[in-house]
């Protein structure tokens, strides 16, 4: 091998591979620290795209958790209103009860009759007033009638804009309007025998109505829930999905990195033997 002191070719390589160790030493010491294999597209470009897309899934689904909770917890203030309605039809009927028999006086009746005109202005109140986040819910807005489909209360429970990913309440529940016009309830009177037996039967049927309508909604909450435990199991199989691409092997890393400390210990005091080559030309001058 020619002896040279211009060119220090075995140093240049020295160099060359300290380098590369470095860099290699760095990206464990980066890849440790952050917890995070890829942390650069250059780290894996293909890697880094499905995890993205993933990630993005993820963070989708995870909105779309939240939103069905929302729309339970719209379901939940519409089924509550329908309790209290139900409750004062349930009322309702037992003062027709009442009024029916021969034992009450007119002026019993009359008193009778002022309950029964309150709890139907109070049953016509909270359909008025039930709402949430602005929303009325029992006056008709449910309904499946509604002429604008843009005017539709949606529940978004996917990851895109197909029907699928989409609950349309308003088709699924078709809740039209309680109120005591609706519930052929509001000419009802009780100040006679004959009228209070009239309206036992048409609350009866209202009662049935309102029923109905509870139970519309508790079956689409069920249909929540269970999408709910659907889309938070997709989080976690995807979730693990992303972690396995994108996250860093702490324990393989941890090898690497000591491996990489030694070869650039090494790499180092090989710069330092390969520089002192060129000394060897003051021998040939001595």
């Amino acid at each position: 091998m020619a002896v040279r002191i211009f060119n220090n070719i075995p140093s240049l390589t020295a160099q060359r591979i300290l380098g590369v160790n470095n860099n290699r030493l760095a990206q464990s010491v980066e890849r440790i620290s952050s917890g995070i294999r890829i942390n650069k597209a250059a780290d894996d470009a293909a890697g880094l795209a499905v995890s993205e897309g993933l990630r993005s899934d993820i963070r989708a689904l995870r909105q779309a958790v939240r939103n069905a909770s929302d729309g339970i917890s719209l379901l939940s203030v519409t089924e509550g209103a329908l309790n209290e309605q139900g409750g004062m039809l349930i009322r309702l009927r037992e003062l027709a009860s009442q009024a029916a028999t021969g034992t009450v006086g007119s002026t019993e009746r009359q008193t009778i009759q002022l309950e029964f005109s309150a709890l139907r202005a109070e049953l016509d109140r909270i359909t008025a007033t039930t709402e949430f986040n602005g929303l009325k819910l029992i006056n008709g807005n449910l309904g499946s009638s509604v002429a604008d489909v843009n005017s539709h209360i949606l529940i978004q429970i996917g990851i895109n804009n197909s029907m699928e990913s989409r609950l349309d309440l308003n088709k699924e529940l078709n809740l039209e309007a309680i109120s005591s016009t609706n519930l052929e309830i509001h000419t009802l009177s009780v100040t006679g025998a004959a009228q209070a037996l009239t309206a036992l039967d048409v609350i009866n049927d209202a009662i049935s109505s309102v029923t109905a309508s509870r139970g519309k909604v508790g079956a689409v909450q069920n249909r929540l829930t269970r999408s709910i435990a659907n889309l938070s199991v997709s989080v976690e199989n995807l979730t693990a999905a992303e972690s396995s691409i994108r996250d860093a092997d702490i324990a393989e890393e941890v090898a690497q990195l000591t491996r990489n400390q030694i070869l650039v210990q090494t790499a180092t005091a090989m710069v330092g033997q390969a520089n002192l080559i060129p000394q060897s030309v003051l021998q040939l001058l001595g």
